[in-house]
């Protein structure tokens, strides 16, 4: 067990974070979006004015209201509006087909649903909203937040990629429509420990998305979390690059809530491509970049990109899947600033621990907890009892930032803790520092003759070698070993090698027992919506394979 102490965390409801620092940087710009600008007070304005037209729909306390947004200054306007009006966001990603959409309205209850009015997202929510059960999309405007001229582009040559739709049906409102009349809201009294913030929805990897009741209390505090713990964030001088998807909790907390705290610049980037995330690099000069592995790898694998060009970082910050040691070195090499490696779940709000930037960085590991977090390892097989320095077992979490709940589904709620511990079920352990060491997911651990490979020792050694770009490993069906493991990769731009001579490499690095009994290089692997490597296509590719059932 770990417990990181602290002195007690001040929560709050999560608008306030916004509201204190439109008093205290009025005048800094908060929100830059493709060149377009809004400051701190005109953000707060909009939040006021959108969070008004809200009430007016009758949003407050137990209303769900879904944002279907790319990054967008509607993202963080709407985000905030809802939870001053007293309502619950609920994260919805703008690529979900008509079937998530849904399957996720039904079980969140969401009765508002905001989109921008891009028609490949409107139409997959229109066609589900009436037996869905949503009573009203508001739609906002593409154009209304670019620049001039490439707001004049968007109506010349994108035409045919806006929503078309009949704004008297009683369903649809514009966005002009909502915030049109009285522009500040009524106060609402938020009990941060009680009233629920936001619905997060988990990422579905390892089975079935669950709905993750997070308070204002889970989210305020996580964000003065990671602010005490990482300790170098310049309070009115950071400029964030928000190329992750705020839908994801891990750019909620990161790139949204945390920078709105310090008085930061948002740079939002709606969708990624390595080209235009270089030349936003170069243009706006961000100074701190929250990422995925997968985002730092291609930037450091990248032909002839240059230390001056990404010489305005003085911080990364990786979450959402393991960093592999060689990337974090090629990038902090090329980069010349600190890159950390975190480590959190929806259901945490998200982060739980991260290494220090000003401190000692563990390669493997994942840092230490945040301030006020407890890290204990507990048995696998008896979950009761804690192990000891040095000792794999399940990661199990207590903090401010824990949910509550999972949301309609008491059974998984009740199965999530143990003795009051959330159970994160990922394998690994504390050293004597007390850093957090993760092995793998315990769903996906290979067990392989009467032993346990561990998928991530088997992609960190593929990272090992120079031609590898991305790696991911996983159990394939064995008739002798009952599983084996598999391991498929990409290679870097430029580089050769073959199969047999990763294979040769690997025995190298690993024991017997470990080495993939084939190793399948291709030219993309499946990715996540927020761009992590995904394993359960390859899994459910394999037992197709395995079954006699042709692809797709």
């Amino acid at each position: 067990m770990l417990a990181n102490d602290a002195s007690a965390i001040a929560t709050c409801p999560v608008a306030d974070l916004l509201d204190q620092s439109v008093a205290r940087y009025g005048a800094r710009t908060a929100l830059n979006f493709l060149g377009r600008r809004w400051t701190y007070a005109e953000t707060g304005a909009l939040v006021d004015r959108v969070a008004a037209g809200l009430q007016r729909l009758g949003v407050g306390k137990g209303s769900l209201v879904g944002l279907c947004l790319p990054n967008t200054p509607y993202s963080v306007i709407f985000y905030f509006a809802v939870l001053k009006a007293g309502g619950t966001v609920v994260n919805y990603s703008p690529l979900y087909v008509e079937r998530e959409l849904d399957k996720q309205i039904r079980n969140s209850g969401t009765t508002i649903m905001v989109v921008l009015d891009i028609k490949s997202i409107h139409a997959r929510v229109a066609a589900v909203a009436e037996q869905a059960g949503l009573r009203t999309i508001i739609v906002c405007p593409m154009r209304g937040i670019l620049p001039f001229l490439k707001g004049i582009g968007f109506e010349l040559f994108k035409r045919k990629e806006i929503a078309v739709f009949d704004r008297h049906d009683g369903r649809h409102l514009t966005f002009a429509d909502l915030v049109r009349g009285v522009g500040r809201p009524q106060p609402v009294e938020i009990a941060p420990d009680v009233d629920l913030a936001v619905l997060q929805y988990t990422g579905g990897t390892t089975g079935i998305p669950k709905g993750a009741q997070l308070t204002h209390a889970n989210v305020s505090a996580n964000a003065i979390q990671v602010i005490r713990h990482v300790a170098c964030l310049r309070e009115g001088a950071e400029r964030i690059l928000g190329v992750l998807p705020l839908f994801h909790v891990f750019a909620m907390t990161n790139v949204m809530n945390i920078p709105i705290m310090i008085g930061a610049e948002i740079i939002l980037v709606p969708r990624f491509n390595l080209a235009d995330l270089i030349a936003t690099i170069a243009r706006e000069r961000p100074t701190v970049f929250p990422g995925v592995p997968t985002l730092f790898a291609a930037l450091a694998n990248c032909p002839g990109l240059r230390t001056e060009q990404l010489a305005s970082l003085h911080l990364g910050v990786s979450g959402g899947a393991p960093l592999p040691a060689e990337v974090r070195q090629r990038f902090e090499a090329l980069s010349g600033c600190r890159l950390v490696e975190g480590y959190g779940l929806s259901e945490t709000s998200p982060v739980l621990t991260a290494n220090p930037p000003n401190g000692v960085i563990k390669d493997g590991s994942v840092g230490t907890p945040v301030p006020g977090t407890v890290i204990e390892i507990r048995d696998l097989v008896d979950p009761r009892r804690l192990m000891g320095v040095g000792e794999k077992g399940e990661v199990c979490a207590r903090g401010p930032q824990v949910m509550r709940a999972y949301w309609r589904a008491p059974q998984e709620s009740e199965a999530a803790f143990i003795e009051g511990a959330f159970r994160t079920g990922d394998v690994g352990y504390l050293d004597e520092d007390g850093y957090l060491f993760l092995v793998d997911r315990i769903k996906d651990v290979i067990l392989c003759g009467g032993f346990n490979v561990y998928p991530r020792m088997i992609e960190e050694a593929l990272y090992l070698h120079p031609a590898v770009a991305e790696a991911v490993a996983i159990g394939v069906p064995d008739a002798y070993r009952g599983q084996a493991p598999k391991a498929f990769c990409t290679l870097r731009e430029g580089s050769r090698a073959t199969p047999e001579e990763l294979l040769a490499f690997l025995r190298t690095q690993l024991s017997k027992v470990e080495v993939p009994k084939q190793v399948e290089i291709r030219e993309s692997l499946p990715k996540t919506l927020v761009g992590k490597l995904s394993k359960k296509e390859l899994v459910e590719e394999e037992r197709r394979k395995a079954e006699g059932i042709a692809p797709g």
